[in-house]
Formats: structure tokens, sequence, C-alpha cells
């Protein structure tokens, strides 16, 4: 992509978006309620009930929701799925649906999933907007994986978002065959220090901004160093 194009999406990210790391009961309820319209209404996936959504890895995993600036409107959300450290071989919905042979040489205990990504249906316009409300959604990604002290990203994508992804150096490694969830999916890993560092050679406006300037980045290169 242009450099310039990239500065100038980058710029309406920060224009048009707020991100926040949920910590209040509300905002839980905003994340559950944006779920279920998305998961539940649109496209289906998932029961839902009392219109909202959420599953039994809720319980360990951490918030992030992004509004937009004008009218404070909810309009994305990702989790981040802590280690389940009283039994790290059933933390993650990866190791449910892959070999678990592919998983094993991972440090589980510093290892976190990515899922439950939700983008308003009044924003997803088209691949460039929900794009931008994904690399907002990486900044949160990005600050909660260094305050839980992740070294390793896991995701099970659809083939489409990889692709989108990558168009801004975005890469994870494939893992194992494709797999049957909610649709076609791809097992994926991303070492987190690696994938910032391809990043920053080949996107740098998206690892400023989803770095903070550095200062996230910081903390993950700390993070690299002892693991």
């Amino acid at each position: 992509m242009n450099i310039n194009v990239l500065t100038n999406e980058i710029i309406r990210v920060q224009e048009q978006f707020a991100v926040e790391i949920v910590d209040k009961s509300e905002q839980l309820r905003e994340v559950f309620r944006l779920r279920h319209q998305v998961y539940c209404v649109e496209r289906g996936y998932e029961p839902g009930a009392d219109g909202e959504e959420s599953d039994e890895f809720d319980c360990r995993s951490r918030h992030v929701l992004v509004r937009h600036l004008e009218d404070g409107t909810a309009l994305g959300t990702v989790r981040v799925i802590m280690p389940n450290f009283i039994n790290l071989r059933d933390s993650f919905p990866m190791q449910r649906l892959c070999d678990p042979s592919l998983l094993r040489d991972l440090p589980l205990h510093t290892t976190g999933e990515m899922s439950r990504f939700a983008i308003s249906k009044h924003r997803r316009m088209s691949c460039s907007s929900a794009m931008l409300l994904r690399l907002a959604l990486w900044r949160g990604i990005l600050q909660l994986s260094g305050e839980m002290g992740l070294t390793h990203w896991l995701a099970i994508v659809e083939p489409s978002n990889i692709r989108l992804h990558a168009r801004h150096s975005i890469c994870f490694d494939s893992v194992g065959p494709l797999v049957s969830y909610h649709g076609v999916r791809q097992p994926t890993v991303g070492v987190v220090q690696p994938v910032l560092d391809h990043i920053r050679r080949e996107a740098f406006p998206v690892w400023d901004f989803i770095t903070n300037g550095g200062l996230l980045a910081g903390r993950q290169q700390r993070l690299a160093e002892v693991a």
C-alpha cells in the first residue's frame, strides 16, 4: 500500500475512534450486546440470551471496546483469552478444535487467544472502514497483551480476514489444516515481537499507531527478552 494512503487512513482512525480497555460492568454489557447483534442476530453463529452474547471463556478474558468519538456509539470489540493456569491444556478454543500437537511447543502460560472480533454493521460499509476499526482494536489488543505478559497470540481466522490483515502487514503463521468453526477457518499463531517487528518494517504508520508511538512496543520487547 502507498505509504501516504496508509498514513491518511491512520489519521482517520485517530480522528474517529476511541480505544477503551473494558474495566467497568456497563462497558462489559456493551461488549456483550454488540456481540449479540453481530454473532447472534446478523450471523446466527451463537444463541445468545436476553440481548447479550457471552460464553465460558469470558471469565478468563480481557476485552477491548472501540467507540465512535462523535456520538459515543460502541462500534467494535475483541477479547483476549488468558491461559487457564489450573489446566493449561484446556485454556483456549483453539485447543478444542485442533490437534493438540500443533500447540505443544508454545509457552502456554504466556499465550493468549484473540476471538470475538465484532464490528457494528453500521460501520461495516467497506473492507477499508472495517480495517480501520480493526486497527483500533489492535491497539487495545497490544495494550492488554503487555498487561497480561503475553509473548504469543492464537487466533482462528477466516481466510479473507488473513488477507485483509496482511494488507497492513499484520501476519501470523498458519498452523495445521483449515477447521470448521462457524464456516471455514484457519488456525494461526503469532509470536508477538516478530509480528511487531514485521509491521514496523513494512507498514511503519500501522506500527506507530497500534504501539502508541512505540510505548507499547517497548513493553513487549521487555517481555520477549525475559521469555
